[in-house]
């Protein structure tokens, strides 16, 4: 009950964001968007449809050059933001600098002048949180690619930030990492995390988001529940996204009178629960 009630608290608060890289069309056109403490929500869109850019802004990466945005209903300056919202970049080698593991998930708390014990509490814990203690003194260049983004993971549970983006992290996962990534985020999202994802991943988002923000040409086309923003065939194709696999069987059982009309589900034993109401 604690929890539902402080996904009803507003946390940040893009207002009309505007951004235009140099040489280029507009990434980002008056873009607004709220959103609440415990959110699990996907950012979805074709590439070059803005969402990296918006998450940039967010994070106080990028400065936009219009518009304003608010944390916990403060106007946010650039050094608030990086504190609070933590950015998993889609190439982890484009995060990692240090030349070890541990040296690696410091440099973060290191940064914000945290008293020596404390960095040491937070590195152990995001270490163990990831499951990385036995690659403490390794080269984080020299690991796999499922290596690197728990590395890249570690890096911001250690910063503690309250609202963590998340651009395509399952890019280059294999099946085996790709789970532990999901485990990793609803874990996350227990302890009460704010999680945004920019994904192309249907099937993961429709089984995982409770919200789902779409993307097209900078600005944001839809918005809304799970369940409702998959059920719009129009916004689906404008934004090229294709239909997730449980909704397309959902829907081939409702026509074929297999299944009870209702809820669409999203995970296979809530398919399952429409499946046992119908009689042979």
């Amino acid at each position: 009950m604690v929890l539902e009630e402080a996904m009803r608290e507003e946390i940040l608060q893009a207002q009309r964001l505007s951004y235009t890289y140099q040489l280029g069309s507009p990434a980002l056109s008056e873009v607004s968007l709220s959103v609440a403490r415990g959110e699990k929500i996907a950012v979805m869109g074709a590439n070059g449809a803005g969402k990296s850019t918006f998450f940039l802004c967010l994070n106080g990466v990028l400065e936009p050059e219009t518009g304003e945005i608010y944390y916990q209903g403060t106007l946010a300056k650039r050094r608030t933001l990086r504190r609070h919202v933590g950015f998993v970049f889609q190439d982890a080698d484009n995060q990692i600098i240090a030349s070890t593991v541990e040296a690696e998930v410091a440099f973060g708390p290191m940064n914000l002048k945290l008293p020596r014990s404390e960095i040491r509490e937070r590195v152990e814990e995001a270490l163990e949180y990831m499951d990385l203690q036995a690659y403490r003194q390794r080269p984080p260049h020299y690991l796999s690619g499922g290596e690197k983004k728990r590395v890249s993971i570690a890096d911001i549970i250690a910063m503690e930030p309250e609202i963590i983006l998340f651009d395509e992290p399952s890019s280059a996962l294999d099946p085996l990492s790709a789970e532990m990534l999901e485990q990793v985020l609803e874990d996350l999202s227990k302890e009460g995390k704010t999680l945004l994802i920019s994904t192309h991943d249907v099937d993961f988002a429709y089984r995982w988001a409770e919200r789902v923000v779409v993307f097209d040409h900078g600005k944001i086309l839809a918005d809304g529940k799970t369940q409702d923003i998959f059920g719009q065939e129009q916004v689906l194709r404008q934004a090229h996204l294709k239909k997730p696999q449980m909704l397309k069987v959902y829907e081939v059982l409702l026509e074929r009178g297999a299944i009870q009309a209702g809820s669409r589900p999203r995970r296979a034993e809530e398919l399952a629960d429409c499946m046992g109401g119908v009689s042979g």
